[in-house]
């Protein structure tokens, strides 16, 4: 079975969407019979061929990437990932003698990629939903969803599956083809990397931990705010790089509360282990969220957590067991129930055995079973 994969998104370039499609392609090389080819994007100016194993091959294709925006994709960056990944891929299927199917990660490209590729070859393709290509989902597309919508039923009704990562991204998704069935398959966590260990610490600081892109979908201003209101033995940390960033540092100074906020940039994904266990509490304010990998790397490390109640939250999360639901865009809430995990290690433990439990039906290996599932049932159809 030969599977080409389009994703503009992979390590170190994206966020969540890139690095489930890394975990994904280990996972693979572990398939006997199966071979990938993903067509992605590259850092640098000049095309690069990578392999995991002897049947997951990545083409990485320059797109013009600005090295110091890596977590973000401009609009010129999507064009041209675009235009170059249809001519590459129309020259890979001629090369490579054909494929079985494609799974294309986002609706939009590459989504409309797969759309073209399959009626020009007569191929089935799959799509995986990943947020902000459902209508709806994010503030910065507001204005492109009304004219995307109509293209997004297409590439939708013509895909053989689609499925979501959430049942919360699902339900949105039905807003827009209400009559389409999305079954859903949810990101996963690698356990082994992430490991649930001991906190107690002897200087008295509690560290809350965020690890997100620095977009005003994230909601880090609110948490910010939080800060405010809370003790002063309370640490943020926050891991990421965004456009937002010299609004957040902006905000943290204008409140006071610079000295106990920490903006640690962009961190490469192996040592993000290291990161979780430092801190005590994670929290993800989001606006809105598919299903977060960084929440599902939070459990995973034994963390209880503070988040908004949107996308894959309800299924990570239950209130008041491994952590707590606050309101969205409230500092006060977000105050509140930080204070109440602040203030009570015993809480905080308890909660992070619950959701390393929750952690332990979440393996990639699981998750990779059901995508190849999924294939086999597609090129079935």
């Amino acid at each position: 079975m030969k599977i080409l994969f389009l994703n503009y998104e992979y390590p170190p370039l994206g966020g969540g969407a890139g690095n489930a499609t890394a975990y994904l392609l280990r996972e693979y090389a572990k398939v006997p019979g199966l071979e990938v080819h993903l067509v992605t994007s590259a850092v640098g100016t000049e095309y690069v061929r990578e392999t995991v194993g002897d049947r997951i091959v990545i083409h990485r294709l320059p797109i013009g990437k600005d090295p110091n925006r890596l977590s973000y994709q401009s609009r010129n960056n999507l064009l041209a990932y675009s235009w170059k990944a249809y001519f590459f891929s129309e020259n890979l299927i001629g090369k490579e003698g054909g494929f079985d199917l494609i799974h294309a990660f986002f609706t939009v490209p590459c989504g409309f990629l797969a759309l073209i590729l399959g009626l020009q070859y007569r191929l089935p393709y799959i799509i995986s939903l990943r947020g902000a290509d459902v209508p709806g989902y994010s503030e910065r597309f507001r204005a492109l969803y009304g004219f995307l919508r109509p293209l997004v039923r297409v590439i939708w009704r013509h895909a053989v599956r689609v499925i979501s990562n959430s049942a919360g991204l699902r339900d949105l998704a039905r807003k827009t083809d209400s009559g389409l069935e999305i079954p859903i398959i949810p990101n996963g966590v690698s356990m082994d990397e992430f490991s649930l260990t001991n906190r107690q610490t002897s200087d008295g600081v509690v560290r809350v931990l965020t690890v997100s892109r620095l977009t005003p979908r994230k909601g880090i201003r609110f948490l910010i705010r939080a800060m405010v209101g809370l003790p002063k033995h309370i640490r943020l940390i926050i891991v990421g790089e965004g456009d937002e960033r010299h609004t957040l540092e902006s905000i943290a100074d204008s409140a006071g509360v610079s000295d106990r906020v920490e903006f640690r940039g962009l961190i490469p994904h192996e040592e993000l282990p290291a990161i979780y266990r430092e801190a005590d509490i994670f929290c993800l304010p989001s606006l809105n969220e598919g299903m977060s990998n960084t929440m599902l790397e939070a459990i995973a490390s034994g963390l209880p957590i503070v988040a908004t109640i949107t996308g894959g939250t309800e299924e990570l999360v239950t209130n008041g067991r491994n952590g707590y639901f606050v309101q969205t865009s409230s500092s006060d809430d977000l105050a509140d129930k930080l204070g109440i995990l602040a203030a009570d290690p015993v809480l905080r433990a308890r909660m992070g055995e619950v959701s390393r439990a929750k952690a332990e039906s979440m393996s990639w290996h699981a998750v990779a079973s059901d995508y190849v599932d999924e294939y086999h049932r597609s090129i079935s159809r």
